[in-house]
Formats: C-alpha cells, structure tokens, sequence
C-alpha cells in the first residue's frame, strides 16, 4: 500500500461545531494521521496522511462534518508524505 498526503481546506458552518475534534477522532478511528486546525477566515483546514482508502473515507468524512456543520466547499490539494506520526487538533 502507497502512502498519501492531501491538505483540504473546509469551508461553510465549520467553526464552533466540534468539526475539529469530531475530524479527529475520525482519523484516528480510520488509522490517518495528519492535523487540523481553524483558519483565520472562517474555514478548517485539515492535512491527511495514510494509506489511499483510508485518506479518501476521511475526507469523505469532511464533506459532511459533524451533525451541527454546514459544509459548502472542500478544496483538496494532493502533497508529498512526510511520515506524519499521530493525527492532532493544532489551535
């Protein structure tokens, strides 16, 4: 199995409505590692590493979010593994 790197920028209702914690319990439960954090403009942004399967469920996962979310936009851009080593909540 290939490794995986994908940055996603979330956007639409994603702050203050357990986005960031719900995703990481996500990807944990899914074996990704990575981070996600707020952006100053409103959006969550959300870096995922792993196999292929695995990344993919979770951004499934992000074009949905939590039951109080409203996601409107998921930009995901491809990038280089680097070994991430655990998924974490970054502020």
């Amino acid at each position: 199995m290939s490794e995986v790197r994908c940055r996603a920028i979330v956007s639409g209702r994603v702050q203050g409505v357990f986005y960031r914690d719900s995703c990481r319990q996500m990807a944990r439960r899914l074996g990704v590692r990575g981070s996600v954090r707020n952006r100053h403009d409103g959006a969550v942004e959300v870096v995922a590493e792993g196999d292929r399967d695995a990344v993919d469920a979770l951004l499934a996962w992000c074009r949905e979010g939590p039951p109080r979310a409203n996601v409107t936009g998921l930009a995901i851009t491809d990038e280089p593994p680097i070994g991430e080593s655990s998924f974490r909540v970054v502020n």
